[in-house]
Parts: C-alpha cells; structure tokens; sequence
C-alpha cells in the first residue's frame, strides 16, 4: 500500500517514542507489561463516527505515551470515498481534533507507518483476503506470530457477518502461543433473546471466551476507583451494606439531544441506550461483594450474583417511569423536541429518559432500594454514583432536628472524583448541624493525567487484561431486567412529556417522594426545583 505523507506543521515537535529517560521523567507516562510480542489491531469500519472520535485518538495517545507494543501494527476497513483511499489524512485529521496528548510528529509518523487501509465491503471476500495477507507480511517481517485483536465498530448487524468472514479466512485462531480476540461495542443484541442469538453466532467463529463485550463507561477512572475505594481502604466497606444505606440513586444524564442518531436512537430509546448497559455495570460495581482476586472471572462472577438478584417491584406503574422531551429551551437556547428530531418517526413512543426502582434479593442489600435514571436533554450532563446513609440516633440534637443525611457520592463525568457529604456542628450554643462536603478531584490533584476511557480498555485487551469486561452471563441478567420493565411500557401507551433543561417527567420525583425519599441535586445544580432529600427512614 502507498501512504502519503502528512504536510509538515511548524506546531509539531519530535520528541523521542521510545527512549528510557522519557518514559521516567514524563508525567503521563509509565511501562506497560505484556505487550512485547507483535500485536495487529484491526479496526471494522474505521471510518465511522466511533473509531474517528474515540478509537483513533485513543490510539494516538497510547503510542504518545509510549504504550504500544514495538511492533504494533494497525489495520482498518471500510468502504473507501473518493477523496481518501488510503485513510491516512482522515486518521491524522481525528488524531489532530480528539488526541488528548499533544500531537507530536515523530509519533504520528511512527503510528502511521504501521498502519494499513484495507478498502471494500464486509460481506465482500475480497477485503479478508487482503487482511489475511497482509497480517501474514507483517508476521513473516517480524518473525514470530502476532496478537489479533478485531474490533467490531460497525452497526451491530455487521457483527456475525465480518466474524464469519474471519473464521472462513483461517483469521479467527492466532498461533504459537499468540491470542486472537473479537471486540463488541455496546449494545449487544437488542433484548435477551438477540443477545443470546448474537453471542451463538460469535462463539462459531471466537469460542472460549475469546469474545469481549466493552461498555466504554468502565473505562473511567472514576469508575475503576470504586473498587479501591472500597476494598482498599478500612472506612467505608464496613458501612456499605444495608445496616447503614438507606438507598443509592444512580445518575447518568445528559444535557443534549439524540443529534444525528435517529436511526438507531429511535429503535433503543434510553433504557436499551444507556441503562441496560452502563447503568447496570455502575449498579454491579457498587454493589458486588468483594472478589476473592481480582481477575476476569472472578469479578464477573461477583457482578452476575448481583444482577441475577435485582428484582423490579410489583407496583411498575410507580416505580418504573419512561419520558420523552418536548420542544424548549435548553442553555438559553431553543430546541426541538423529540418528535421534531430529523430521522424519528411520526408519533413515536420511544423514551428518551427512564428511571427505575430495583432492589437487590441479598444479605447484603436486602431491603435497599437502587434508584436508577437516565436521560436526554436533561438539566445538567453528570454520571454519579450516591450512597445515602441512614440517620443517626437523634439524641444530640433532638427528634425536632432532623438533620440531612450523609451521602458518598462517587462522580463519574464530567468530574471524576470522590465527594463525602457529612454534618458539623453550628459554632455556638447550639446543637445545630450544618452540612459540609470534602472532596477529591482527579483533575485537581497532583496524580498522573487521567487517561481516556478508550485508551485504558485498549490497553487493557493488549495486556491481556479482560477484568472490567462485562461478561455473557451480566449482559443477559441485564436485558432481563431491561425487559421486564419494557415490556410493562408496551402496555402503557405514550411516555410522559418533559421540558429539556430540567430533571425529566414528574412522574420520576413522585417515584421517590412515594417512599418519602427525593433525588438528590446532581453535579453542580443548585436549581430551586430540587430540594434536598428528606432525612431517610430510620431502620
């Protein structure tokens, strides 16, 4: 293949990829174990939005870093455009708008040197054909066989067609000792029964594990952190059970549109989107009992015990609530509503936020209540993850002041850190208790650079580290309760309307207020229509 050479830019400086003092002295940067043998990465419609945004640039900054296998090599299909057969000048062109490390000449000459653009269609035989040669140039060059790590960024229709290609070509099974992994974008499947129909059809071509469904949203530092933060400190794991939670309330909100994506949006909606998926992982993180080690399969196994114990409750018409938002305003600025959206049918009824109560069948969280919400043109975009705890003895103060609770909230995006929300007393005669917070802040703190979610769960899989991935058994207990719940929607007619730039339907404060509970202000908001929660219910 020709590659061009990108035009030179005064702004780029060529620092050294690989040298030893480097990788000391510079902050963002560390060793990586494991990747020394050849490894092909292969990226499944590379030109798409997905690979163009996140993958590229994650890849840009992990060779910036110095964490790419010395002979690591690069391979993307798709259909070629007229302006670029090659993909180099739209590879740079994503490296130079997303990178989150400075662009740096001698690393994207280094990178773009070990990448190859095979053009066609993923039905067609031709492209594999291609694939498989030129993974066998690269091996025959380096002397040993390579690493092949296939990333699926297509539509999730492409997935089993471009898997039966691989196993047809003899690229499915890796040699001499190398491993060869199929990699599946979120969602997988569309509700249990295609998962489990889409996950047969993988295994023909990768059995034995050799599948990884990633959910980018495990990728966040925020979100690794609360196993340290629990198994790795004394102070809270003996508090994180149901004699001390009164409820966990989990957020992941947005403050913008569905955008361009009409096509699949309007087929999802938000429970398939974004709560079968990363809410269900941020659930299983915070409420899984430790792992004897913290491996793949040992992890997973603690996830799925929880997920095969969350049980919906009866009364689904209030406690499990679907909206869709309406024409508005939204940052000062008028927006369309969900049914004036480009791409949406007419009259649909597809959600574009839910929130659900699900309670957990064990010893440990029997009796606390997880509340869940997700969506759409929301007041704020914010992930978190709050602890609520029970109220103290009232002794000190006296029944009449009941005082707000204390909540551990776990921040996610756009801030990543650690708040710890507790009572002081009033300075004075009085036996009053003010509430204050202490925080931690990733971005505030002198720890190394944050690095991006796609950046750490590709070097996750080159390591040969699969534990944050969800697994078979996760996925299907998720969609069983994402079923459960849509099926209860199918038989109630329209989802609620609601305004953007607030906090959804009505219908999702009155789930909460029914158990003298409320939602807590989420990221920064100090919005007067949310108040801070009642003192939870004494045990």
């Amino acid at each position: 293949m020709t590659t061009t050479s990108p035009p030179r830019s005064p702004h780029l400086s060529p620092p050294s990829l690989t040298s030893p003092t480097e990788r000391a002295t510079h902050p963002d940067r560390f060793h990586l174990p494991g990747t020394t043998q050849p490894t092909a990465l292969v990226i499944f419609g590379i030109a798409g939005s997905l690979s163009r945004r996140k993958l590229l640039p994650a890849i840009y900054d992990l060779a910036n870093r110095g964490l790419l296998p010395p002979d690591f090599f690069l391979i993307g299909m798709d259909r070629p455009t007229a302006e670029h057969t090659d993909f180099v000048l739209p590879m740079l062109d994503a490296v130079t708008t997303h990178a989150r490390t400075p662009l740096r000449e001698r690393t994207w000459r280094w990178l773009r040197d070990r990448f190859r653009f095979i053009p066609g269609d993923f039905g067609q035989e031709t492209p594999f054909i291609a694939l498989k040669e030129t993974i066998a140039s690269a091996e025959r060059r380096n002397g040993i066989p390579a690493h092949h790590v296939y990333y699926l960024s297509t539509p999730p229709s492409c997935y089993a067609p471009v898997a039966e290609q691989l196993r047809r070509h003899g690229l499915a099974d890796a040699r001499g000792g190398a491993r060869s992994l199929l990699i599946a974008e979120k969602p997988f499947g569309y509700d249990l029964a295609s998962a489990r129909a889409l996950a047969t059809a993988l295994r023909r071509a990768f059995p034995g594990g050799r599948i990884l469904c990633t959910d980018h949203y495990l990728g966040k530092e925020a979100l690794r952190n609360i196993t340290a933060l629990r198994f790795g400190n004394t102070v809270f794991e003996p508090l994180w059970n149901r004699r001390h939670v009164d409820h966990v309330q989990i957020t992941l909100a947005e403050d913008e549109g569905i955008g361009g994506r009409a096509e699949y949006y309007d087929g999802a909606g938000a429970a398939r989107d974004t709560m079968q998926n990363h809410l269900m992982q941020l659930l299983a993180l915070t409420a899984m009992d430790e792992p004897r080690t913290f491996d793949h399969d040992t992890v997973s196994a603690e996830k799925t015990k929880v997920l095969r114990a969350v049980r919906l409750p009866s009364d689904l018409d209030t406690y499990a609530v679907r909206g869709q938002y309406t024409r508005g305003r939204q940052h000062a600025a008028p927006v369309p509503g969900y049914q004036q959206e480009e791409g949406v049918a007419p009259g649909s009824t597809t959600e574009t936020f839910a929130a659900l109560k699900v309670e957990i069948d064990n010893q440990r969280w029997a009796g606390v209540p997880f509340y869940l919400r997700t969506g759409k043109r929301l007041r704020q975009r914010v992930t978190e993850i709050s602890l609520v705890f029970k109220n103290a003895p009232t002794a000190f103060t006296g029944e009449s002041h009941r005082n707000p609770p204390n909540v551990l909230s776990l921040q996610v995006q756009p801030r990543q850190g650690v708040e710890l929300r507790f009572g002081v007393k009033v300075p004075g005669s009085t036996t009053d208790i003010q509430d204050v917070t202490m925080g931690f802040d990733y971005g505030e703190s002198t720890l190394p650079p944050v690095p991006g979610e796609y950046e750490s769960l590709i070097a996750d899989v080159l390591r040969g580290d699969t534990t944050l991935f969800p697994s078979r058994p996760e996925i299907e207990h998720s969609w069983r309760i994402i079923d459960a719940a849509r099926e209860h929607w199918s038989r109630r007619g329209r989802p609620e309307p609601y305004a953007p730039g607030t906090w959804g339907p009505a219908a999702a404060e009155r789930m909460l207020r029914s158990d003298g509970r409320a939602w807590l202000r989420s990221g920064t908001d100090t919005s007067a229509d949310q108040r801070p929660p009642s003192a939870p219910r004494s045990p």
